[in-house]
């Protein structure tokens, strides 16, 4: 964790008075993989050749505990991602329980770097990878290139301190 950096209550650990410390002991690597294998949204963030940052929504899935991407042959991230090229991965999860349906609780993320690899259209079944992403996509999305996120270090949840009304 960087300095100053509070991890508090993200995923429902803990109640009450002392919620940050029990959170930030309960918040494992374990548990945020947990997590992470429910989400189907990410925003991943590259710079182009030409040093041009580009950040960009995707739908996707974790499988062996990298995540997995489909995209169009002809998209700024199958022609931009080189296979090795550092992805920043940012993945919003929702917090709050019913509160969340009433006061508006911005999510909390959970944020790591990847290393990119494109795979061809056609060279991988998405289907043998990960069959909730191919359940995630329509049709005609099923033949794009597969973009694998291998992270690199470790995860982190920068943004994920508690609301005042939740403890």
């Amino acid at each position: 964790m960087w300095a100053g950096e509070r991890v508090v209550d993200v995923f429902g650990l803990a109640r009450g008075r002392n919620a940050t410390m029990a959170s930030a002991r309960s918040l494992t690597t374990d548990r945020i993989w947990r997590v992470l294998e429910k989400t189907a949204f990410a925003v991943i963030s590259f710079v182009t050749p030409e040093g041009e940052p580009r950040s960009s929504g995707v739908v996707c899935a974790l499988a062996r505990r990298h995540l997995y991407v489909v995209t169009a042959s002809g998209s700024w991230k199958a022609r931009q991602i080189s296979d090795g090229d550092p992805v920043s991965v940012t993945v919003p999860v929702r917090r709050g329980g019913l509160l969340s349906l009433i006061a508006p609780i911005p999510p909390a993320t959970v944020t790591f770097l990847a290393r990119g690899t494109v795979h061809p259209a056609g060279s991988v079944s998405i289907e043998s990878v990960s069959k909730r992403l191919a359940s995630l996509l329509p049709p005609e999305r099923k033949n794009g290139c597969l973009l694998e996120l291998a992270p690199e270090g470790a995860l982190s949840s920068p943004t994920a301190w508690a609301c005042p009304c939740e403890t």
